[in-house]
C-alpha cells in the first residue's frame, strides 16, 4: 500500500490491537479504540496497559479488516509509546475528541447503562498515549491480487 493508503486505512479502521509487554517480557495484545491525529496513532488508556507502557514503552499496533482471505488487509506498526504529559495531552485533546466521536459515537454505551464499577473506571478518564512507529511499516492488501471471494 502506498503511504496515503496506509494513513487512510488507519484513519478509517475501527479497532486496533495494541500489544504491550508485561514485566516478564510476555506480550499482551488488547483491542483498543484509537484516533489518527496528524498522522499519529493516539490511544486513551488506563490501568494495566498504561502501567505496562510506563514500565517498557515498546509496543506494536495492528489494524486489520476482511473476512475472506482474498479480502484481508492490515497495517502493523512497531515502535514505542509515549505516555503524554498533561500539557501535551491538553494540546491535542480536542482533535482526539473530535476524531473519537466521528469514529465511535454510534458504538458507545452510555455511562448510565454501565455497572457502577465499570462506570467509575470510565468516568475517571484515561491517559493519552502516542505511538511512535519505527520507519518500516508492515502492510498488505490481498484485494490487490484480484482473486474471487469464495
Amino acid at each position: 500500500m502506498p503511504r496515503s493508503e496506509v494513513d487512510t486505512f488507519l484513519r478509517d479502521g475501527h479497532t486496533g490491537i495494541l500489544t504491550t509487554l508485561r514485566s516478564d517480557g510476555m506480550p499482551i495484545a488488547m483491542p483498543v479504540w484509537y484516533a489518527l491525529v496528524e498522522g499519529t496513532v493516539i490511544v486513551e488508556t488506563r490501568g494495566k496497559k498504561l502501567a505496562r507502557l510506563r514500565h517498557d514503552p515498546r509496543a506494536s499496533f495492528l489494524v486489520e479488516s476482511g473476512r475472506h482471505w482474498a479480502e484481508l488487509r492490515a497495517v502493523h506498526l512497531t515502535g514505542w509509546a509515549e505516555v503524554l504529559s498533561p500539557d501535551t495531552a491538553a494540546a491535542i485533546a480536542e482533535p482526539v475528541r473530535v476524531e473519537m466521536a466521528r469514529k465511535y459515537a454510534t458504538y458507545r454505551t452510555d455511562l448510565s447503562e454501565m455497572p457502577a464499577p465499570t462506570r467509575e473506571v470510565y468516568e475517571s478518564g484515561g491517559t493519552l498515549v502516542r505511538l511512535h512507529p519505527d520507519e518500516r511499516i508492515l502492510h498488505w492488501d490481498n484485494r490487490r491480487l484480484g482473486l474471487p471471494i469464495s
